[in-house]
């Protein structure tokens, strides 16, 4: 082949692709358009709600909440069911604890009272107080203004000797107790003054009780805190307790049923109570 059949086959050559590259560009294009076409026509399905692409996973969802929302709703019954439990619970121990301290209360009022007038029941027997200090007692009384007053002042109570006065801020009976007090001292140190009764004769059967640095001396026995006794009163069933706390005049002990109270040394030496070890 000359040169010219080369020039000219390469020329028909260049067309041939020209050409195909064109129809390739074409083709390209439409299928673009026809791509964009059925994209288009897919979100509007979408966005009407009809594609079955959207529906199945939308139906998946919506089940999976349904189940949810249903186990939380189980769920939220259960925690204000066990709210209310608790909210029971606590009600009925606060109850409880307010029975139980006001039964402690009850019992250690009573064992005060009774502490208290059985002290003074001694001190009338072995001092004479019926005649000038019950007289005195009312007398103040009488003189005394309103308690209850702001603006007034309170009483001045005058003792029977020579002394200054003592502006005062006690209860009666705890004027009756240091007035006793004083009259003992007065017929120890001053005969003359009081004529003391003739010496009460001890009781037979008398214990030996004592507290010393935390425990309790009773009949050659050490009693310490923590440690099970058996406490025995006269016509009245023993009973098991446990010592909680040893005080200077009194011992203060936990029943099994978890109430407390407390025994006075003076009632153990007395024989009006009895203790003894519970190894059982």
């Amino acid at each position: 082949m000359d040169d010219e059949d080369c020039e000219r086959r390469r020329m028909e050559c260049l067309d041939e692709m020209s050409n195909l590259e064109k129809q390739f560009t074409d083709l390209k294009d439409q299928l673009y358009k026809e791509r964009l076409s059925q994209v288009d026509a897919k979100l509007q399905e979408v966005i009407a709600g009809k594609a079955p692409e959207y529906l199945e996973p939308l139906a998946a969802l919506q089940e999976n909440m349904q189940i949810r929302t249903k186990v939380a709703g189980i769920y939220r019954e259960l925690c204000l069911e066990s709210v209310k439990n608790k909210y029971e619970c606590e009600i009925q121990a606060s109850r409880q604890h307010c029975e139980s301290e006001k039964l402690l209360l009850y019992d250690t009022v009573q064992s005060e009272l009774e502490e208290k007038i059985r002290r003074l029941e001694e001190d009338r027997h072995s001092i004479d107080i019926t005649s000038e200090l019950w007289n005195d007692e009312l007398q103040s009384r009488k003189k005394r203004k309103d308690p209850f007053s702001p603006d007034k002042k309170k009483p001045v109570f005058s003792l029977t000797f020579p002394r200054p006065y003592i502006v005062y801020m006690l209860q009666d009976l705890d004027i009756l107790e240091d007035w006793t007090t004083i009259r003992k001292a007065m017929a120890t140190l001053g005969p003359h003054r009081v004529k003391p009764e003739p010496p009460v004769k001890l009781e037979k059967h008398l214990h030996s009780a004592r507290s010393e640095e935390g425990r309790l001396y009773y009949d050659g026995e050490w009693y310490g805190r923590g440690q099970t006794i058996c406490i025995d009163k006269k016509d009245e069933c023993p009973t098991s307790a446990i010592i909680t706390t040893i005080n200077h005049d009194e011992v203060w002990f936990k029943r099994p049923d978890g109430s407390k109270s407390k025994l006075y040394i003076s009632q153990l030496q007395k024989g009006k109570y009895s203790i003894k070890h519970n190894h059982n």
